[in-house]
């Protein structure tokens, strides 16, 4: 049973934004830091951005700006906005959920989503 569930991922236009969410069980998000990552057709699974059970972020340099991670505790929903989207950031991005200790480090994150397909067209 997927414990991690992305959704709102498409095709848009380079400028537009886009929402993803990632629900997951309660247990898992209660007890979990949360992340987004990403993953380009031939390239490494890369980090995007952590949130702490308390809400502290933290966001890899190529999206700062333009993404926000958000958390909602009591629907088990993580959240990135994603505004003024470029072609790079086209990938399939990954709901993460780990301990914070581990959150960051790509080979230690405990759960995983199914991931969902952003496409920003040019």
């Amino acid at each position: 049973q997927a414990q991690l569930v992305e959704s709102g991922g498409g095709l848009v236009q380079a400028g537009g934004s886009l929402r993803l969410s990632c629900a997951g069980s309660g247990s898992i998000f209660s007890r979990n830091a949360m992340g987004w990552y990403r993953q380009a057709p031939g390239k490494q699974r890369e980090l995007v951005a952590t949130i702490t059970i308390g809400g502290n972020t933290n966001y890899a340099d190529s999206v700062k700006g333009r993404f926000t991670i958000s958390r909602d505790n009591a629907k088990n929903t993580l959240y990135l906005q994603m505004n003024s989207l470029k072609p790079e950031d086209t990938a399939v991005y990954y709901c993460a959920a780990s301990s914070p200790f581990t959150i960051m480090v790509l080979n230690a994150v405990r759960y995983w989503g199914q991931g969902t397909q952003v496409t920003v067209s040019s």
